[in-house]
Formats: structure tokens, C-alpha cells, sequence
């Protein structure tokens, strides 16, 4: 199907929603993304709002709000006027772990924002720089067990950040944890020696990994990664009970945006990232594309904001 034949798809469905819908878009609509450029979060966003600016014939902004690991972004969102022209792309770690490692994020995930659709589900990786002698998750944790808190992780979010606390307290072992404020940066650092492991999603690792500029030593989910295949699932390098440590993101309104207006979003962003080239642009990053309905969405981000709270709680970990 050609971008036209979609263009005057999404126009016959504006029409017949009625009146009240069929005027939206008809201005620029903005997603915030609470991250800076050179992640999954940025990525994503980017291959979704080029599709829906051809889908609306309006202009669909990435306005990048990085800042206290995803907050500040998020934040603007949830006090911006609730039509539709400002969504978010809503953030495993920010939704789920912030809450219990800030004192005051700036928003509640669970009243201040209303879910639209997920947009992607992937396993967290750990990479490491490849100076480090450790090929393998046991050689990496034997590693740490010789030499306690001397060896570096860094994470681009809370998300990652807690993924490297339960590999830390599944093992014994400590490992200094250092935050950065984007996935770019972060691993920029590592290639540069400055740190010595990353828990990362696919998409800020695959490249460096193929190029051998990072070693991967596990993937942290049931199977294998369709983009580095070759990297052993936790389960596969001996740990088993790390081996669903999932990251998603997903995009949500501000709350008080009208339920029909949500559903149209919904039906949009879904037929969105059910196209095959959009499909094939995220499985090319290694983010596995994974639409829903808005209380599928809301249902995952509640029993993650449980099970990852307890995480926190158990971690130590405060921010504030």
C-alpha cells in the first residue's frame, strides 16, 4: 500500500468518526521523548512519527526532554493541555521505578497520564567493554566477586539501572553503578573504556557489538535476540532467574484527553506499527514492535510499577 492509499485511508476514518474527531490533526503534534537522541526511546519515536505525519498530513514533532532519568520530559507531558497536540513516549523506568528511587518525580505515572498503546517490548543486554577479560556472565560475576565495587556499570535509566541491582543482589557481588542521562552518552563512555559495562537495550548495543567494539554476555529474556543471535540468553550463561527482565516503551496523553480522542489515538498509532516496513524498521533495532489496547497498556504498566517497586525498595536505591 502505497503512502497516498494510506493518507486517504486515515481520511475516510476521520470521516466517519464524526465531526468531533475528524478535525484532529490540524495542527503540528509534538511527542515528548524524556531522553536524549541515540537511544530506543528517540528511535522509535522517530520511525513512528514519520509514518504519522504521513498518516495525518500534519507534522509530527520528537521534542527530546531529557533530564533526572526521564522525569523532566515526562513531567512537561502530563501538565501540558490535555487535546492530543502533546503526547509522551512513556518509559518502562520511568513509570515504573521512578516513583520509588525520587522523592518527588514530578507526576504520578498512574493518575496523570492516560495510556495510548504500547509501542515496543525488548530484553535489556549486557555489554561490556571489550578490554574487560570477562567473556561470559559467570566469567563477568567471578570478575566482580575478586574485586568488590571496582567495576563500573552504566545505565541510561532507572530501567537499566535496576535490571543492574537485580544482577547485582541475584549474584552477590557489587558493582558501582554510574547514571547518564541517555543511552548516547552512555555509550559513548563505555567504547571509550570510561566505564565497564552497560545493561542496555538492543538498539544503543547491536552495532558496537557486530563491529566488536562492545562484547555482549547475555540477554536478559526467555529467547535469543533476532539481531545479535549469537549472545546467550541468562538462562543459557547459568542465570536463570534474570531471565525476564523486559523493557518497554509506549506512548500516553496527559490526563483529562477525551476517551474518544484516545481511541482514535489508539487505533492510529496501532495501525501505525502494524504496517510491515514500520515492523521491519524496529526489528531491525532490535526492539520487538508490540501495539495494544490502552488497558492492556494500563494493566502492564500497574504490575510493573509492583514488580519493579519492589525491586527499588529491596535495591536501596534514592536518587533524592
Amino acid at each position: 500500500m502505497t503512502k497516498f492509499s494510506r493518507r486517504l485511508l486515515a481520511l475516510a476514518a476521520f470521516i466517519l468518526a464524526g465531526p468531533a474527531l475528524a478535525a484532529f490533526p490540524d495542527h503540528p503534534v509534538r511527542i515528548i521523548v524524556p531522553f536524549p537522541p541515540g537511544g530506543g526511546t528517540d528511535t522509535l519515536s522517530r520511525i513512528v512519527a514519520s509514518e504519522l505525519t504521513q498518516m495525518w498530513g500534519q507534522q509530527v514533532i520528537v521534542d527530546n526532554r531529557s533530564g533526572a532519568q526521564g522525569n523532566i520530559g515526562t513531567a512537561i507531558a502530563a501538565k501540558s493541555p490535555p487535546d492530543g497536540y502533546t503526547l509522551v513516549l512513556t518509559h518502562q523506568g520511568v513509570m515504573t521505578v521512578n516513583p520509588f528511587i525520587y522523592s518527588n518525580p514530578g507526576f504520578d505515572p498512574l493518575k496523570d497520564l492516560v495510556p495510548i498503546t504500547r509501542g515496543s517490548q525488548q530484553p535489556f543486554i549486557l555489554v561490556v567493554n571489550p578490554k574487560l577479560p570477562a567473556k561470559t556472565l559467570k566469567e563477568m560475576t567471578a570478575l566482580a566477586k575478586a574485586s568488590p565495587g571496582k567495576y563500573t556499570f552504566a545505565s541510561s535509566a532507572s530501567g537499566p539501572q535496576m535490571a543492574g541491582e537485580m544482577y547485582k543482589m541475584t549474584a552477590g557481588i557489587n558493582l558501582l553503578h554510574v547514571p547518564y542521562k541517555g543511552a548516547g552518552p552512555a555509550v559513548i563512555d563505555l567504547l571509550a573504556g570510561q566505564v565497564d559495562m552497560m545493561f542496555s537495550n538492543p538498539t544503543s548495543a547491536a552495532q558496537h557489538v557486530k563491529s566488536g567494539k562492545l562484547r555482549a554476555l547475555a540477554v536478559f529474556a526467555l529467547k535469543r535476540n533476532d539481531v545479535m543471535p549469537e549472545v546467550p540468553t541468562s538462562t543459557e550463561a547459568g542465570y536463570p532467574q534474570l531471565s525476564e527482565m523486559i523493557e518497554w516503551y509506549g506512548y500516553s496523553a496527559p490526563l483529562g484527553t477525551p476517551p474518544a480522542l484516545i481511541r482514535q489515538l489508539n487505533t492510529d498509532f496501532v495501525r501505525c506499527l502494524n504496517m510491515p516496513e514500520v515492523q521491519q524498521q524496529i526489528r531491525a533495532q532490535g526492539l520487538e514492535p508490540s501495539p495494544s489496547t490502552p488497558a492492556e497498556f494500563a494493566q502492564q504498566i500497574r504490575t510493573d510499577y509492583d514488580k519493579w517497586g519492589k525491586v527499588a525498595k529491596a535495591s536501596g536505591v534514592k536518587v533524592d
